[in-house]
Parts: structure tokens; C-alpha cells; sequence
């Protein structure tokens, strides 16, 4: 033992992250750079980072549940569909960060965001196909969704490992 203490996993530290994290995803939902069939989200960098950093049911809670309240919030009709896509990919990202890793730490990371961002291009595409009711629709908005996707798993491992975030967040936050 280094003489650091752990604190227990939902510790008001802990809680406080989940919910900042949340409120990010909330604002990052609110609003959207105009595309041909809706909006480009930028909330999945987000979700992706903090499914890296934090432990599956508190990565649910900032993906599925701050999509679905950002949704709520500003455009109701797909609020069930972010709140399952968006829970799945991170659930999915957090469990690979932690079970996953290879020779180096962010490879389970990496696996991790590829396998969530498929899981929102075809969650979301199904979702809108059901919920417009047109097929249309969601292949309109499919190129949208792919570049919405990798670039969050992009952001997301660049900034945990390339950017220190995850270093610094078990210096300061995991391990206080």
C-alpha cells in the first residue's frame, strides 16, 4: 500500500463526478450543429470519456440517462431510444476499459469505443427508422451518425491517455 486510501465506489466525490459528467452530457445534448435530417451532436465525446474513467452503472447514468433527460429537456421524440442506445454504448466502453487490456492500458479503451460506436450507428438508425416511421430517414442521417460516433471515440481515448485525463482523474478523484 502506497498509503493512499480508496474511497468506497459511490462516495459523494464519486457521485459528484457521475453528476458533473451527466450535466455535460445534458448541455452537450441541448444543441446541435444543423445537418441535412436534424442535428450533429457532439454529446459522445463525453459519453465516451466518461465511460473510460468511470465504472459501468455510473457510466449508464452519464450516457443513457443524461442523453435521455438532455432530450427530454429540448427534443422529446427519441429520449427511450438515447436513453438505451447511449446506456448500451457506454455500459459497453466501460466494461472493455476495464476487462480489455492489452500490452498497453488504452487498448481495452479502444476496443471499447469501436464496439460502442457501432452500437449508436445501428441503435440510432433502428431507433429512427421505428420512431419516424421511414427508413428514409435514418439513412439520410447515417453519414451524420458515423461521423458523430468516431469522432467521440476519437476524443474520448485522445483525451483520456494522450491528454493525461485519466492519469489525472486517479490522481485526484479515483484515489482521494
Amino acid at each position: 500500500m502506497s498509503g493512499q486510501k480508496s474511497l468506497p465506489r459511490y462516495s459523494p466525490r464519486w457521485i459528484t463526478t457521475t453528476a458533473v459528467f451527466m450535466a455535460m452530457n445534458i448541455a452537450m445534448s441541448s444543441f446541435g450543429i444543423p445537418v441535412p435530417g436534424g442535428h450533429f451532436y457532439l454529446n459522445d465525446v463525453v459519453i465516451c470519456v466518461a465511460a473510460i474513467l468511470l465504472d459501468p452503472l455510473s457510466a449508464f447514468a452519464v450516457g443513457g440517462i443524461g442523453a435521455f433527460l438532455g432530450d427530454l429537456f429540448f427534443y422529446p421524440t427519441p429520449m427511450f431510444v438515447s436513453l438505451v442506445v447511449h446506456g448500451l454504448q457506454a455500459v459497453v466502453i466501460s466494461l472493455c476499459t476495464r476487462r480489455l487490456r492489452g500490452t498497453r492500458e488504452w487498448h481495452g479503451a479502444a476496443v471499447g469505443v469501436s464496439i460502442g460506436a457501432v452500437l449508436m450507428i445501428v441503435g440510432y438508425t433502428l431507433g429512427r427508422a421505428f420512431i419516424y416511421a421511414t427508413p428514409e430517414y435514418a439513412v439520410l442521417k447515417l453519414p451524420y451518425q458515423i461521423l458523430q460516433a468516431v469522432l467521440g471515440a476519437l476524443a474520448g481515448v485522445l483525451l483520456c491517455y494522450r491528454g493525461r485525463l485519466k492519469a489525472l482523474f486517479e490522481k485526484h478523484v479515483a484515489n482521494q
